[in-house]
């Protein structure tokens, strides 16, 4: 595991010795690395157009979402969260944040500890607040945010007093993150995520680049800004975070 870092002028990783993925006309490749944990070692990372949705789709050397965390009940401040992450060069306001706040992700989230998803009922039985050991669906704003640690990536906090554009199905908290309620499909070695878009034609994310990457994020243990950092990358489609592939 290593610590996710960016610079500003490039929003680079520094993967260490990963090795950069390949680019085909059916996603990005990446070679298994049997060092890792299997379900979060990619080895292929694809986002395609489908008539009036777009399909995110992540491949695995091992069982997608098959590793999960535990549930300590100490809800969300200090919380871990393990995820799938598909960060594009979108900008934030196709999905309804504001305009050029940041790098646009979808994510595939898991934290049993906590709920952010209160307008859905992941697991069908009555409470809306108990589903955040379920796998589900966020976009999220990321930003470079040195309180993390050197060159780390943050969820974008929203400042005290800040009134930020947000998307319709924004959970209240208090960074950039959205719960559009996409439910994220395993299927043995893959993980897929269908998406529509609530006020843009699904044609804007055309020509968008994308990579793929397996990380874990921490809730600050104060539960004050940074709220969340990205604390661990498991793996990186590309090796490098340059966003190789197309979206068409």
């Amino acid at each position: 595991m290593k610590l996710l870092n960016t610079t500003t002028a490039a929003l680079a990783l520094m993967a260490g010795t990963a090795i950069a993925g390949e680019t085909h006309d059916h996603g990005i490749q990446s070679p298994v690395d049997a060092a890792k944990v299997a379900d979060f070692d990619i080895v292929a990372a694809e986002v395609s157009l489908n008539g009036r949705f777009a399909t995110f789709r992540m491949s695995t050397a091992g069982i997608a979402g098959n590793t999960t965390l535990e549930d300590t009940s100490n809800g969300a401040p200090g919380a871990a969260i393990w995820s799938y992450v598909w960060p594009t060069t979108l900008d934030p306001s196709v999905v309804g944040f504001g305009e050029e706040t940041g790098i646009l992700a979808l994510a595939a989230t898991n934290h049993p500890d906590f709920d952010d998803t209160p307008l859905f009922d992941e697991n069908v039985d009555g409470d809306t607040g108990n589903d955040g050991g379920h796998w589900h669906s966020h976009w999220v704003v990321l930003t470079p945010n040195e309180a993390c640690g050197p060159g780390a990536l943050a969820v974008r906090d929203v400042a005290d007093g800040e009134t930020p554009i947000m998307p319709a199905t924004w959970p209240g908290v208090p960074f950039y993150l959205d719960s559009p309620g996409f439910t994220p499909v395993f299927d043995g070695p893959e993980i897929t995520i269908n998406v529509v878009l609530a006020n843009a034609d699904i044609n804007v994310l055309k020509g968008a680049n994308y990579d793929g990457v397996t990380s874990a994020l921490r809730v600050d243990t104060d539960f004050h800004a940074p709220y969340v950092c990205v604390t661990d990358v498991f793996d990186i489609a590309s090796g490098d975070l340059s966003l190789p592939g197309k979206i068409d």
